[in-house]
């Protein structure tokens, strides 16, 4: 399985951007799927998780009102939509897709999932 995330940046404090992360190489519709992020420093975090049949998603208390994460099975992408962020929002940026099948509980530990994407890099200046 590999996934690829994109649309990181440099974006002003409440600005927006929307990242993506598309898979391949197994059953997309089948995971859920999570963003997690690294400030410099800091451990890696979760942000939000979609479940695999979309009807449920979770949001860390940093990102509720402010990010949405949604998903294309179609496409086999996941996004990550970002609104009003703050400069403690600059961070690397990473999606991560569920090690078991159809599970719908939040999933909050990087042990978790057993695939990564890269990281995009997110920069919200003040």
């Amino acid at each position: 399985v590999q996934l690829q995330a994109s649309g990181g940046g440099l974006v002003q404090a409440g600005g927006s951007l929307r990242l993506s992360c598309v898979a391949s190489g197994r059953t997309f519709s089948s995971y859920a799927m999570s963003w997690f992020r690294q400030a410099p420093g800091k451990e890696r975090e979760f942000v939000a998780q979609i479940s695999w049949n979309v009807d449920r998603t979770y949001y860390a208390t940093s990102a509720k009102g402010r990010f949405s994460v949604s998903r294309d099975d179609g496409k086999s992408t996941v996004y990550l939509q970002m609104n009003s962020l703050k400069p403690e929002d600059t961070a690397v940026y990473f999606c991560a897709a569920d090690s078991v099948a159809f599970r719908l509980s939040l999933r909050t530990q990087l042990s978790e999932y057993g695939y990564w994407g890269q990281g995009t890099q997110v920069t919200v200046s003040s």
